[in-house]
C-alpha cells in the first residue's frame, strides 16, 4: 500500500517521540531504530517507505574491491533501484567499524531524489555527506569500507536495523531525536492521531509555560483543561 501524500505530510509534523507513544498503545515497543542519529539537524522530518539493505558478515575471498566491478552487486544495485521519495535503510549488524556507504554513494541517493538514509553501522565520509543535504542516520563516522566487515546479500527484503524490525515499504520517519519504523499498515491511523497528539501537547506546553502544574493537565484528567484545550484549538484553528 502506497503511503498517501497527506499521511507524508502529517508525519513531516510530528517527533519520532510521539509516534513512539502512538505505537506503544497498540503493543508496539521495539520500533525505533537503536543508536542511529542524524549527521546534521534535520530541517525537516524525514519520511519515506523504507527499501531495504541486508548484510552479513564479510569473507576475505568473496569481499574485495574487485566486487565492486560488478553492477549487479547488492549494494550498488540498492543504490540504483532504491525509488525516488524512499528511505534506504542498511541492516549493518549494529557494527560501526566499517562504512555502510559513503558520500559519494549517498550523493548518488540524493540525486535520484531518495528521501533519506538510515543504519544502524557507520557512514564513511561523514562530514560530506552531512553538507549534501539528504537526511541521513547513522551511529558514528567510520572509515573502512564496508567490505572489510560486510557482505552486501540482498535488498528489499525484511531486516533489523538496530534492534527495530523493518520490512519493505514500512513508512521511516526520522528527526532530531533518530529514527522510527511505523508499520505500513498502520501509517494513515498513527498519523492521524500522532497529529491529535501533538496539538494537546502543544497546549500543554503553553500551559506549563505560563505556570500550569502538570496535575489533571498532562494526562487531562480535569475535565476543565479539556474546555480549555477545545477552546484553544478554535483559537488556532487546529
Amino acid at each position: 500500500m502506497a503511503l498517501r501524500p497527506e499521511t507524508r505530510e502529517a508525519l513531516r509534523e510530528v517527533s519520532t517521540a510521539t509516534l513512539a507513544t502512538a505505537l506503544f498503545k497498540r503493543g508496539f515497543r521495539t520500533q525505533t531504530i537503536q543508536g542511529a542519529l542524524p549527521l546534521a539537524p534535520p530541517a525537516r522530518s524525514m519520511v519515506g517507505e523504507a527499501y531495504t539493505l541486508r548484510y552479513i558478515p564479510a569473507r576475505e575471498d568473496l569481499d574485495t574491491m574487485e566486487v565492486f566491478r560488478d553492477p549487479a552487486h547488492p549494494q550498488r544495485r540498492a543504490i540504483e533501484t532504491c525509488p525516488p521519495g524512499c528511505v534506504l535503510v542498511f541492516d549493518s549488524r549494529k557494527d560501526a567499524r566499517a562504512a555502510s556507504a559513503g558520500a559519494i554513494l549517498v550523493g548518488r541517493l540524493k540525486a535520484r531524489g531518495v528521501a533519506g538514509v538510515v543504519t544502524d553501522g557507520g557512514f564513511r565520509d561523514a562530514a560530506e555527506i552531512a553538507a549534501l543535504g539528504i537526511p541521513a542516520y547513522h551511529v558514528r563516522p567510520s572509515a573502512p569500507t564496508n567490505l572489510t566487515l560486510n557482505h552486501a546479500v540482498d535488498a528489499n527484503v525484511p531486516i533489523g536495523c538496530g534492534d527495530a524490525p523493518v520490512f519493505p515499504g514500512d513508512v521511516i520517519v526520522g528527526d532530531a531525536d533518530g529514527v522510527i519504523v511505523v508499520p505500513a499498515h498502520l501509517a494513515d491511523e498513527i498519523a492521524a492521531e500522532a497529529v491529535e497528539m501533538t496539538a494537546f501537547e502543544d497546549f500543554v506546553a503553553e500551559r506549563v509555560a505560563a505556570g500550569a502544574s502538570i496535575v489533571g493537565l498532562y494526562p487531562a484528567t480535569d475535565a476543565a483543561n479539556l474546555e480549555l484545550f477545545r477552546a484553544w484549538r478554535g483559537e488556532r484553528g487546529r
